[in-house]
């Protein structure tokens, strides 16, 4: 693995050791930043399920001002580390060992604010949506902010959920990548119709519990 381009272009980056960690290929890494980018002017990044940090340190190569970097796995925090002081990113970054669940929370506490959000959690677990939503509701994502999801193939998300909307999609053999923009005005007016207590459905919503974690 290497950075792609930017100011840490053909930096080697260092791979989570053991089977545990799928890095992003560089190849795909390439489609996705041409993308959303393929560079930067400014912007705050986050990169969860971090692993080798690969993704979050391309963004910083290419132009984000700080990037965000959480895994609950200590050896992938070690490894973050490292290529962040290879690649000399390592002043642009915070690094922080957690669950995705907690660290959002966290985050939401300090104020953070993202522009762009990858998320690569392992193949098995299909809540992508569910993380998406929940960084809504916990503000942490400007206007427009864009959200890489990146998941097995052969699984598929809605095209549209709450305030995201799928803007592009790619398939690259067992790697699908959908790219959504997150709309703050959905979101504020579906707090509206919620705040009136009629539902998408019009069903008038009870004062029930919060299930949220």
């Amino acid at each position: 693995m290497r950075v792609v381009s930017g100011s840490a272009k053909g930096r080697p980056l260092k791979a989570v050791p053991g089977t545990g960690t799928r890095p992003t290929t560089d190849k795909v890494k390439e489609a996705l930043f041409s993308m959303i980018g393929p560079y930067f002017d400014g912007g705050v990044a986050l990169d969860l399920f971090a692993g080798s940090g690969g993704l979050g340190i391309e963004a910083l190569s290419r132009g984000m001002d700080k990037a965000v970097f959480i895994d609950m796995e200590s050896k992938s925090i070690e490894v973050i580390k490292e290529n962040l002081r290879k690649t000399g990113l390592e002043g642009q970054a915070e690094v922080f060992r957690n669950d995705a669940g907690r660290a959002l929370k966290a985050l939401a506490k300090r104020g953070a604010l993202f522009d762009a959000v990858f998320l690569d959690p392992p193949y098995r677990l299909k809540h992508g949506d569910e993380l998406m939503s929940r960084m809504a509701e916990l503000d942490l994502l400007r206007s427009e902010a864009i959200i890489v999801l990146e998941y097995e193939s052969g699984h598929a998300y809605p095209e549209s959920f709450g305030p995201f909307e799928q803007v592009k999609k790619a398939v690259y053999g067992e790697t699908a990548l959908s790219i959504y923009q997150f709309a703050a005005d959905a979101l504020s007016d579906a707090e509206e119709h919620t705040e009136a207590g009629v539902t998408k459905s019009g069903i008038t919503e009870s004062d029930g519990e919060d299930h949220h974690d």
